[in-house]
């Protein structure tokens, strides 16, 4: 159980509002109703509903994701491998199990799925899969990235895809910290992609 409380959508003041306009008419709700983001009880699902108790930061980080998630130039697999590389490494319940099915619509290797759920190095069969995973996962781990590493990536993405690549990893870090504090909870019925004992 999230320990935050729902904010209602019938609830919401002007900025929220405004916020839940913006998140479901931008480009996350293409083909979706406004209703498909929102839990049973009528808040907002995954890491949206701690963003409204902030309205002003929860517009700027929502931008960012649409951005990060839209907008950018990495492949579709290659961006799913490396949200998947900073949810296993947060255990970020919610955000795995979101992106696992969409890395699998993208076409990313289900053997590298499952090698990234339960921490073993992935047998790529496609080298460009094996730069990103690299540089994430050094990236994350060392807090830096080794020049072997950095020039590889800038061979396969280009610079502005090496920065694209880097605010992608940061964004998907900021969603881990938001499911991981307020402890969000998935659908109803769903399991928990990661065993974990509570913190406290």
């Amino acid at each position: 159980m999230s320990r935050l409380p729902y904010i209602l959508r019938d609830t919401f003041n002007e900025a929220q509002q405004t916020l839940f306009d913006n998140i479901t008419g931008g480009k996350r709700g293409e083909g979706r109703t406004p209703e498909t983001f929102l839990t049973p009880e009528g808040g907002m699902k995954g890491p949206f509903n701690a963003w409204f108790f902030s309205p002003v930061f929860g517009e700027a980080v929502q931008r960012l994701g649409e951005v990060v998630r839209f907008e950018n130039s990495i492949p579709p697999p290659l961006r799913e491998l490396a949200i998947l590389v900073v949810a296993a490494k947060w255990q970020a319940q919610y955000e795995w199990w979101a992106h696992e099915k969409i890395a699998r619509k993208e076409g990313l290797d289900p053997n590298v799925i499952t090698g990234l759920k339960v921490g073993i190095l992935p047998d790529f069969t496609d080298p460009s899969e094996a730069v990103v995973y690299n540089f994430a996962q050094e990236l994350i781990e060392q807090q830096r990235v080794s020049d072997q590493h950095y020039a590889k990536a800038v061979k396969l993405l280009g610079e502005a895809g090496v920065v694209e690549l880097v605010i992608l990893l940061g964004y998907y870090t900021l969603v881990s910290m938001s499911l991981n504090v307020f402890e969000v909870s998935l659908p109803g019925g769903e399991t928990t992609p990661f065993e974990r004992e509570h913190a406290g």
